[in-house]
């Protein structure tokens, strides 16, 4: 799922993406900003510096700090995650749109931190989506529509929204109380379009 007009990639420390398409977007972009640690994985794997490194230094050699010094943005505060860190120094940077990999995988608790905190980047103005092994995450407010194949597996997380509809889906939708209840849909037209009266997330699994 390549997105030409992505300003920028970000990094995160989880899995390293192994998909081929994925790592065409993360290994040819002008742009990427590794969280701390990750910049490890992408020096190694890429053969190329990021445009930054971003974070607490908390994982992060010392030597490789010493070496990489003049592309490091060093953000000691705790009160945020290294992700949170990164889209902050992006945003710092005129940066509106980006691609986030990395972010899910290693530690459970990280996952889900980093897919909520979609939402906080929607409100701060970023245009993010998270692109994993498995699946796209897309954060919206209102409304939503693509174009995807027949029989896509979708889910939808509600993060308060209320007025649910769609077209295209199989299954209906309702106001959610809970997280698991909007999951395991499926397209059924190739339009999907999905509305409601505040934020939600949408989930949309790899063939």
């Amino acid at each position: 799922m390549k997105d030409e007009r992505a300003e920028a990639v970000i990094l995160a420390a989880g899995d390293y993406p192994t998909r081929a398409e994925l790592l065409d977007i993360l290994h040819n972009s002008p742009r990427v900003i590794c969280c701390d640690s990750a910049a490890e994985d992408f020096i190694r794997k890429s053969g190329r510096k990021p445009w930054r490194i971003v974070g607490d230094l908390d994982s992060l050699p010392r030597e490789m700090q010493e070496e990489l010094a003049e592309i490091i943005v060093h953000e000691d505060e705790q009160e945020t995650n290294d992700l949170s860190k990164a889209v902050r120094y992006a945003l710092s940077q005129g940066v509106s749109k980006v691609v986030i990999l990395g972010a899910t995988g290693r530690r459970e608790d990280h996952t889900l931190g980093n897919i909520s905190l979609l939402i906080d980047f929607m409100h701060q103005g970023l245009n993010a989506t998270m692109l994993t092994d498995y699946g796209t995450f897309i954060p919206c407010r209102d409304h939503y529509s693509t174009e995807l194949p027949l029989n896509t597996q979708v889910s939808i997380f509600s993060f308060g929204a209320t007025g649910f509809k769609a077209e295209g889906l199989r299954y209906p939708l309702h106001d959610f109380s809970s997280w698991w209840q909007g999951t395991l849909n499926e397209t059924v037209n190739s339009t999907v379009i999905i509305q409601a009266n505040g934020d939600f997330l949408v989930f949309v699994n790899r063939a």
